[in-house]
């Protein structure tokens, strides 16, 4: 049976969140800091997609119509009107139908998507897990929320997604992939072909707002 939710809260931003991923935001904006109370309030998560056409802040932009649902996981205000906080990635879903709120909020009726079991590690993808387990052990929490799941395909798959410097274009379509295999499978190309360099240690992609 398809998990549909009505009146989901969504953030269009200049990143993409995946599964698992850790996303901190600086807002500002009215219409997000009332989105943040109403989360934190009613323990919500609120919608992430990537911007398609527009900007992050002003006029509602045009977004993808893939996106990752976030939770507020820690927030903070020292400074009046400006809330920091992390959000975690869950599920990923489609979205069905959008309406734009006279605050300029969108809110979305949303499918959650039915993701496949998750496998071990194949070894022809060590390459990745290498590069990830490096990571991991220099920046580790500051980059990933715990636990560390290096043995897990869907895992290694969204966290090298991330932190490798990809085109957002690129990444969304990583996003979209439903075979976590298949992800490999190009992030290992890439790293062959290409010798990406990680980024430097820090926030993963987009601050929204900042």
């Amino acid at each position: 049976m398809t998990d549909r939710r009505s009146d989901v809260p969504l953030f269009p931003l200049n990143t993409v969140l995946f599964p698992g991923g850790l996303l901190p935001l600086r807002i500002f904006e009215q219409r997000y800091l009332e989105m943040a109370k109403g989360c934190l309030r009613d323990g919500a998560p609120f919608g992430i997609c990537l911007i398609r056409e527009g900007a992050e802040v002003g006029t509602p932009a045009t977004h993808e119509d893939l996106g990752c649902l976030a939770r507020i996981t820690q927030w903070d205000m020292q400074q009046l009107g400006l809330l920091q906080l992390v959000a975690q990635g869950g599920e990923r879903f489609r979205v069905l139908a959008r309406r734009v709120r006279a605050d300029g909020l969108i809110h979305a009726d949303i499918e959650l998507l039915t993701e496949e079991a998750d496998m071990p590690m194949p070894e022809k993808f060590r390459a990745c897990r290498q590069l990830l387990e490096r990571i991991v052990a220099e920046h580790g929490e500051r980059l990933f929320a715990r636990p560390f799941l290096l043995d897990s395909s869907t895992w290694v798959g969204a966290r090298l997604a991330e932190v490798l410097p990809l085109p957002t274009a690129a990444k969304q379509k990583l996003l979209e992939l439903n075979d976590n295999l298949q992800r490999l499978e190009i992030l290992q190309r890439l790293l062959v072909e290409s010798a990406l360099p990680v980024k430097s240690a820090g926030s993963p992609d987009g601050s929204g707002e900042s």
